[in-house]
């Protein structure tokens, strides 16, 4: 992380809190020495950005000071932290940064009632450890969704039954409870639904597929389904 991209994050820290926030917290989260979170609150206030506090203390950006807040209500908010904490808990590590990253920014333009809101949320969704082997395989079929990179797939279906595959991977999809991957299998020359907790492995292979007009996740949910895309 550079000095500028470090100043940014502590600069969104800072706004997201209404109470001072000390040094060791600051670089515990940020995962830096508090030697380096003094010199860059010094730096902060050096540009301008009203930084009140000391060691030992803790920071804070006086209140009246924050960006313009946006126009949330307090639905909005518990629905925007509520998806964040999902994304965290159920699927893979670089896009659970990104929601973390993402309600810092949020909480960071929030007014001071909307901050107390969203401290109070009773929502709890806890990341279980024995749920990482599915967050590795959800951010590998994430990446071959949006590249679209056909996979070479082992797969246990429901009789235990094991079989190879060639995967067109489309779209994933959240049922209750659990993430299946929605596929053009070339094996049966049709759509498939893969539990991602049945893949013995996979690999995302080099080679790419085109979706068309007959085998896309468009096509699936109107024609096979009977639903709009709602994604």
């Amino acid at each position: 992380m550079t000095k500028a991209e470090r100043l940014f994050e502590l600069t969104l820290l800072l706004r997201s809190r209404r109470t001072a926030i000390t040094a060791e917290a600051i670089a515990e989260r940020m995962q830096v020495s508090p030697r380096t979170v003094y010199r860059d609150v010094q730096s902060l206030i050096m540009a301008g950005v009203p930084v009140t506090g000391e060691p030992g203390v803790g920071y804070l950006i006086r209140p009246g000071n924050h960006l313009p807040p946006l126009l949330f209500t307090p639905d909005e908010v518990q629905a925007l932290i509520v998806g964040s904490r999902m994304v965290q808990a159920f699927t893979d590590k670089d896009l659970a940064q990104g929601a973390r990253n993402a309600e810092l920014k949020i909480r960071s333009v929030l007014t001071e009632p909307l901050k107390r809101h969203a401290e109070q949320q009773p929502y709890r969704i806890p990341i279980i450890d024995s749920d990482d082997s599915l967050r590795a395989v959800h951010g590998s079929l994430r990446r071959a969704c949006e590249q679209h990179r056909k996979i070479r797939a082992f797969y246990r279906d429901e009789k235990q039954l094991q079989s190879e595959r060639i995967l067109w991977p489309l779209a994933m999809i959240g049922w209750s409870g659990r993430w299946t991957l929605l596929a053009w299998c070339e094996l049966r020359r049709d759509y498939r639904n893969f539990r991602f907790d049945r893949f013995e492995s996979l690999e995302v292979l080099e080679e790419r597929f085109n979706p068309t007009e007959e085998i896309s996740i468009a096509h699936y949910l109107r024609h096979i389904v009977g639903l709009r895309d709602s994604g």
